[in-house]
């Protein structure tokens, strides 16, 4: 598989379906909301179904729990956490981004950076990790998972960018004597930040896993990931399950984030009509 064809796999998931919520003018937050109440009314069944040899506990239990822990355990460890996904996110994005505009502008590359991209994610990162943690040890191995759970989603989603230029505006711009730096800065750069924003989206999410997996790996001693480990190693079955709610709490931060500035920067794609 190269990464046209992977390109022509991420363009056609990106492309635009028209759904019954544009038709019936619902609000955006509906449909999440509705999952939400769905999701915890089916843990709220299982839990008081006793599921799993009552290893579940039902919502109230774990949200007092996450009161009575308080700020005391959940910021340190949150805020550590954080620190580490967005490094990850900034260099894993930032290698990314800067090979697919290689790529672009240097054809010939595209098929080392084929192999670079498959590799980084197909190789098992935690055998990785251990030998970060070696060579490098603190928190590097939390930056470093970080940033490879990034780099391949926001490479492909960059390229299948870039290269989705309209071809009239690449003539014009031609036609003007523009050369191959005026084509990418004028049209191809542009065309590719709704693509590029869309990879960037699922990628806060992934250095949020990245990070957290990194601390799984020792070598640190706050974090998401630690106190997890403390939690199922005191069989504290409530805590272990707050964990990983401010997990998934600090992965949907993230992506809210970048979707943010996402509406910001490419507003055209947001606008009404622009789906149709």
């Amino acid at each position: 598989m190269t990464i046209t064809d992977i390109e022509n796999v991420a363009t056609a998931a990106a492309e635009p379906i028209p759904t019954r919520r544009r038709v019936l003018k619902r609000p955006t937050w509906l449909g999440g909301a509705i999952g939400i109440c769905g999701l915890t009314a089916i843990w709220w069944i299982l839990a008081a179904a006793g599921v799993a040899g009552g290893t579940i506990p039902t919502p109230w239990v774990v949200i007092s729990t996450m009161f009575d822990d308080g700020w005391a355990l959940y910021g340190p460890n949150f805020t550590v956490t954080a620190s580490g996904a967005l490094q990850g996110f900034l260099w894993g994005n930032l290698l990314a981004i800067a090979l697919a505009v290689l790529v672009v502008l240097i054809p010939p590359i595209e098929g080392l950076a084929t192999q670079l991209a498959i590799l980084s994610y197909c190789t098992p990162l935690l055998a990785l990790g251990p030998i970060i943690l070696v060579v490098f040890g603190g928190r590097t191995p939390t930056i470093f998972l970080a940033a490879m759970y990034c780099f391949f989603t926001t490479m492909v989603g960059t390229l299948a960018g870039l290269r989705s230029a309209d071809k009239a505006s690449l003539d014009l711009v031609a036609a003007y004597g523009g050369g191959r730096w005026q084509k990418f800065t004028k049209v191809q750069l542009v065309s590719a930040l709704p693509s590029t924003f869309a990879a960037l989206k699922i990628a806060a999410p992934s250095a949020v896993l990245g990070a957290i997996l990194g601390e799984y790996l020792g070598g640190v001693d706050s974090g998401i990931g630690v106190a997890l480990t403390a939690a199922q190693s005191s069989y504290n079955v409530p805590r272990t399950w707050g964990m990983a709610i401010a997990a998934a709490l600090l992965a949907g931060l993230g992506y809210a984030l970048v979707a943010a500035v996402a509406k910001i920067v490419t507003p055209w794609t947001s606008a009404p009509g622009a789906q149709k």
